[in-house]
């Protein structure tokens, strides 16, 4: 299978290569990621308002790009210069559905908010509920986007998935192992874009664009210290010669996680401290790109984590397992222009996955165990642009997945040691997918979607998706969209015995099926204000849960939800956002009918209001969370109650000391309180961080 998986790799590039060399000679718009055009006040078209419908980018502040303030650190007034001489990226795959809003953050506002992993990231875009206790936490408490699971969702690196078809805690997709400093920026798709990257999208498509070289060779660096024993270092040396861009990162982490917690805490040691929370990583991303020709480019990215953490699991008094998580992705694609003109591009890339999951620790006191899953997966995919006519455009192609799961699982435990046993399984996924998007007029659009799998364990199965856009006036458009989606179980859900949890694996486990739908409005209120407001929802049947302590098809959940998200610019120097988001995730089968899912808030609410002036920064964060329900899935278990509702309020800064050296502060929950984030498991209360960062 293997064989046949590396011949398809390298003849079907050559094939689509083939076919649209015939295509119109018409522009492809591409959207311009200027900061300047982000916000405009007069929409006449669709792709006019394309942009500030569907960008979210938060507290971002950028000069009018004919300005260059003599005050500025040296690197944020040669942001502008550098873009004039970076090498011209070719055929970039930006053109996406406009029927659902894409969620934007980019690496300035990242930088603002102090974020030390993908999860501090992403809980700051709307739709999102994310559990994490502290930096660097162990990442199974709980990931959610607008109610479904984190393996509801695809993950992308530069359009490669990096999902790898595992499923406990200890093989879920690791929020934390791509170094923030590598990351250009975050998106966030949902909708008909879910035909594009993959049918179990019942949540959303997040897309990890990581930085490219550009412009004279830069050094930048970074160093913090804090609370609970915190030390982070993040390198980076990127920029470009001839027609070669180059950049390469470095990040390790280590914080205790030590603090004090009340009575009847999950994993509280007999001194009153959280116990086993420790965490310590080392990432390193570095990738390379060459423009061969004015129609040709090849970029290769690398990046590999080795990570080390204790984990705590709320189902257990005192939880003493630790977790080795190590990991390579490596992807190298092709990007070239067919034809004579911009109206055909096509991209493939070759991508190869490795995640190695080791949990171990003691049963009780004279037991142990061992667990680990070990997954290597091969990916191809072939993406075709094409605008077929200047009212219709196509994006098609070709994904092809190889994945081979090791799991090894021992025990001393009598109660246990039938389950151990070594597996080897494999799997093989193709995909044909396409969206067409038709111009029925300037204000009026449709995009249709469809994903053909075939798949070796679930066979084949077919999933529409439609999605429409409407500008009523220059000033407000109406959006809707309906997908189709299944996400079959993991390798690990159906044949790997879970050691840490003693759950069960079910080879006769069934995919989740159903849809996901949304509704909504974007409104330019003013020049400086954007508004979108989208109501979703889904409908999952067989959805997956433990029941008994054996994996198990729950069945129906339902989920209706609102999603608000606002941005303002308040005046020169200053801007503001807020988005809000209502889930109501409805379990409708089973001992816990009538309930909402466990460990996802009702309200999630997040603003902020950030000032920025000559290398000055601050910026006030506050998030409200309604409080999730204390909840597994067991028939024993059926908890009614929610964990209280709280307020956070973050304060970041930073202090230009020299033209290239800064002062970094971030001050978390400054209201000092020790609120629950999940199932008993409890913030530090107030914690800082104090930095310098340096650009050479």
């Amino acid at each position: 299978m293997k064989k046949d998986f590396l011949l398809l790799t390298v003849a079907l590039p050559s094939l689509l290569i083939a076919f649209p060399g015939f295509a119109a000679e018409s522009e492809i718009k591409q959207r311009n990621t200027d900061k300047s055009t982000e916000v405009i006040s007069d929409i006449r078209s669709l792709s006019e308002i394309e942009l500030p419908a569907t960008n979210a980018e938060l507290l971002t502040q950028q000069s009018a790009p004919s300005e260059v303030n003599p005050d500025q650190p040296e690197t944020e007034q040669t942001q502008s210069d550098d873009a004039e001489i970076s090498i011209e990226v070719i055929a970039e795959p930006d053109n996406l559905p406009q029927s659902t809003p894409t969620y934007v953050i980019d690496k300035e506002e990242i930088q603002k908010q102090g974020a030390t992993s993908l999860a501090d990231i992403l809980k700051r875009m709307p739709g999102f509920a994310i559990n994490d206790v502290g930096h660097g936490a162990d990442i199974h408490t709980g990931t959610y986007y607008r109610g479904a699971s984190i393996n509801q969702s695809v993950f992308l690196i530069n359009g490669r998935p990096i999902n790898n078809n595992v499923n406990t805690y200890h093989g879920g997709t690791d929020l934390n192992s791509i170094p923030v400093e590598a990351i250009e920026r975050v998106e966030l798709y949902s909708g008909t874009a879910s035909a594009l990257y993959g049918s179990s999208a019942f949540g959303g498509v997040v897309n990890i664009i990581t930085k490219e070289g550009y412009g004279k060779p830069k050094l930048s660096a970074s160093a913090e210290f804090g609370s609970l024993s915190l030390n982070n270092q993040q390198v980076t040396y990127g920029g470009s010669s001839d027609n070669v861009k180059y950049n390469f990162s470095f990040e390790r982490f280590f914080t205790d996680n030590r603090y004090r917690v009340p009575v009847g805490a999950a994993n509280r040691d007999g001194q009153g401290f959280l116990s086993n929370a420790d965490t310590a990583t080392s990432t390193y991303f570095g990738s390379i790109g060459v423009d061969l020709d004015k129609k040709n480019s090849l970029n290769l990215d690398v990046t590999k984590l080795s990570s080390r953490r204790g984990l705590i699991y709320f189902g257990f008094p005192l939880q003493r397992d630790r977790l080795d998580h190590d990991g390579l992705n490596v992807g190298l694609s092709w990007k070239t222009r067919l034809g004579n003109g911009e109206s055909s591009n096509l991209t493939t890339s070759i991508g190869y996955n490795q995640d190695y999951f080791s949990t171990y620790g003691p049963t009780g006191v004279s037991f142990y165990r061992r667990g680990s899953l070990d997954t290597q997966q091969l990916t191809a995919r072939v993406d075709h642009e094409w605008k077929i006519t200047s009212n219709n455009k196509l994006r098609w192609g070709l994904d092809l997945k190889n994945t081979d799961l090791t799991g090894d699982v021992f025990s001393t435990n009598p109660n246990s040691i039938a389950e151990n046993e070594k597996e080897d399984r494999s799997l093989f996924n193709t995909a044909l997918f396409a969206v067409n998007t038709w111009n029925i007029s300037d204000d009026f659009l449709i995009d249709l979607g469809l994903r053909q799998t075939f798949d070796s364990q679930f066979g084949n199965y077919l999933n529409p998706s439609v999605g429409l856009r409407y500008a009523v006036t220059p000033i407000i458009a109406v959006r809707g969209s309906w997908a189709g989606a299944q996400r079959n179980p993991g390798l690990d859900q159906l044949y790997v015995y879970d050691t840490v949890h003693g759950w069960d694996p079910n080879p006769n486990l069934r995919p989740e099926t159903g849809s996901t739908w949304s509704a909504g409005v974007d409104v330019n209120f003013s020049q400086n204000l954007i508004g979108q407001f989208t109501y979703f929802g889904s409908s999952i049947g067989d959805r997956l849960g433990v029941i008994a302590g054996k994996w198990e098809n729950i069945g129906l959940v339902d989920t209706n939800g609102l999603e608000a998200a606002l941005q303002l610019r308040i005046a020169p120097g200053w801007s503001t956002f807020l988005n809000y988001t209502y889930t109501d995730a409805q379990i409708k089968t089973g001992t816990d009918r009538g309930l909402q899912l466990g460990l996802i808030p009702y309200s999630v609410l997040q603003t902020g209001v950030g000032y920025e002036n000559a290398g000055w920064q601050a910026n006030l964060y506050v998030t409200y969370n309604s409080g999730a329900r204390r909840s597994i899935f067991a028939p024993d278990n059926k908890s009614t109650d929610f964990a209280p509702s709280f307020v956070n309020l973050d304060l970041t800064g930073r202090i230009p000391l020299t033209s290239n050296l800064g002062l970094t502060v971030y001050l978390e929950n400054l209201l000092g309180e020790q609120y629950e984030r999940v199932n008993r498991i409890y913030s530090p209360g107030f914690t800082f961080r104090l930095g310098l960062s340096a650009n050479f």
